[in-house]
């Protein structure tokens, strides 16, 4: 999708505007499962959960990690109408519930459908014992997570010391074991924590197997790096490395990731209203009728800097760039080198459907953007 398009969408549906290329997510898909083809792409719901996407990547051959009830239930709604034996192998096989920590009311709801499910602790697995014991369960372990933009072992994963006994006490409670996973952390570039997990899951797994308990899974996680800059490693140098260490180490283990922003970060673009336009402290400010509580709301979850373009040309200066709503935290940019613009000129945003649109709210009574599908 080019910019010339987005502004055609933009004059026609108005904005703010988000707009999914599917073409791009189905290139993405297709080039993670070139750089791993031994790895299943399960797509991490929670980057951008729209129907469309789900159906793309569904049509595609995708598989699913899920970590909501409401996220189980989009996916399920895929398959609800497959044949019952297909839509249970379905279930088992390419979904998996992949939050460590869940309601017992979750639990209960998912039991009848014979999840996938991860856990990380020993009240975690009692839970999933006593509300959803037809479950397979999956280790989560905590592995290095250093340099990611977003880290995550502070929150979930087991101490690698820790898990042969948990995955002792999954046999005792007569749990199905289907395997083991990690995450790096969100947008990790440093392939040294892949590496060092990698190594991590060997040796956790030498010792399982020593007692007496198969693995059978590897779920290798999310944080594969979308290309915001040029400053981030193409993904061919990361799974060149990630996929030498998986067949020197796991030759006859069933390889799963959990890919979010990789897939869908580069397929949307966003075009906005400028709505005000003041001079404060000598800088130009523009005021645009989408926000951080809205689209941009990776600025303020998901620690992400979306460079704004205008579809004009001309002398650029430094301005500040601000959101809709009255708050003062809706500051978009301080530092956007722009053209002189006026009141009714669009901006855009490139690189923004991981994380943004996800996380929108009505906050001060403003709806979130429009979204638009396009090349389904």
């Amino acid at each position: 999708m080019t910019p010339d398009t987005l502004q055609s969408l933009a004059r026609e549906h108005g904005t703010p505007l988000v707009v999914v290329d599917h073409e791009i997510l189905r290139q993405n898909y297709a080039d993670f499962k070139r750089c791993l083809p031994n790895v299943q792409i399960y797509y991490a719901v929670k980057a951008t959960p729209a129907p469309a996407i789900l159906g793309t990547l569904y049509r595609a051959g995708g598989s699913f990690d899920v970590a909501s009830l409401a996220e189980f239930m989009l996916v399920h709604d895929l398959i609800k109408d497959l044949p019952a034996s297909q839509r249970q192998d379905f279930i088992w096989d390419q979904i998996i519930y992949a939050n460590p920590i869940k309601p017992k009311e979750t639990l209960q709801a998912l039991d009848q459908y014979k999840p996938l499910v991860t856990f990380d602790n020993a009240l975690e697995l009692q839970k999933i014992k006593q509300y959803a014991p037809q479950a397979g369960v999956i280790l989560r372990l905590k592995v290095p997570n250093t340099g990611s933009m977003v880290e995550l072992s502070s929150k979930f994963g087991c101490d690698p010391g820790e898990a042969v006994a948990l995955i002792q006490q999954a046999a005792d409670l007569n749990l199905v074991l289907e395997g083991i996973s990690f995450h790096v952390g969100s947008q990790c570039t440093n392939v040294e924590n892949y590496v060092q997990a990698l190594h991590l899951v060997a040796g956790v797994i030498s010792e399982a197997l020593s007692r007496g308990h198969e693995v059978r899974i590897l779920d290798i996680g999310g944080g594969f790096p979308a290309r915001y800059n040029q400053h981030v490693r193409p993904f061919d140098d990361l799974a060149q490395v990630i996929d030498a260490e998986i067949r020197r180490l796991f030759p006859d283990l069933q390889i799963i990731a959990e890919p979010g922003r990789f897939l869908v970060a580069s397929a949307a673009m966003s075009a906005a209203q400028i709505i005000g336009k003041a001079v404060r402290d000598g800088k130009i400010c523009y005021y645009i009728d989408d926000s951080v509580y809205h689209t941009f709301s990776g600025i303020i979850f998901d620690h992400c800097v979306y460079p704004l373009k205008a579809f004009k040309e001309g002398p650029e200066s430094i301005c500040a760039v601000f959101g809709q709503t009255c708050d003062a935290l809706d500051t978009i940019s301080l530092a956007e080198n722009l053209p002189e613009l006026e009141m009714g000129d669009l901006l855009y945003a490139e690189m923004i459907g991981a994380y943004s649109s996800a996380s929108a709210t009505g906050f001060n009574g403003f709806a979130p953007a429009k979204v638009v599908h396009v090349n389904v």
